[in-house]
């Protein structure tokens, strides 16, 4: 894990991330949850044929003329949406069944990860970044 993911403690130490179950995870209380993600993007028509190529299809719809939305998995969504203002600052993982396959399938459509990572629990991680800096991650499980 390097030290830009290990978080900040009060008194400048460092700790490594917790994984934890989505079983654990208990905020909605037992009411409907659903995950809307977004992505600040300053040119719309480059960011839509970016996000093309890295999820493989058009968006799902068009919520505004300057927002399209993917649905990645039920109640599972991921938005980009254009406000310049914000563009670049976004961070979002997505984590796979098959990662080598998925990393695979995004090369050929043209994208190539900027960075790759391997955490000391085997679990893998490619990162890209979007013309805007904006960092996407596809995880998998450990080979």
């Amino acid at each position: 894990m390097s030290q830009a993911h290990a978080r900040r403690c009060p008194g400048g130490t460092t700790r490594q991330p917790t994984v934890i179950s989505v079983e654990s995870l208990r905020y909605n209380r037992g009411m409907a949850l659903d995950l809307y993600a977004g992505i600040p993007v300053k040119d719309f028509a480059m960011a839509l044929a970016w996000y093309e190529r890295l999820f493989g299809s058009p968006p799902t719809f068009f919520a505004t003329d300057t927002e399209a939305v993917w649905i990645l998995a039920e109640h599972r969504s991921l938005y980009v949406e254009q406000r310049p203002e914000h563009a670049g600052h976004a961070m979002h993982t997505i984590l796979v069944d098959d990662f080598d396959a998925h990393v695979a399938q995004v090369a050929d459509r043209g994208l190539e990860p900027t960075k790759r990572e391997t955490y000391s629990n085997g679990m893998r991680k490619a990162i890209y970044h979007d013309p805007d800096g904006n960092e996407f991650g596809i995880g998998g499980a450990p080979l």
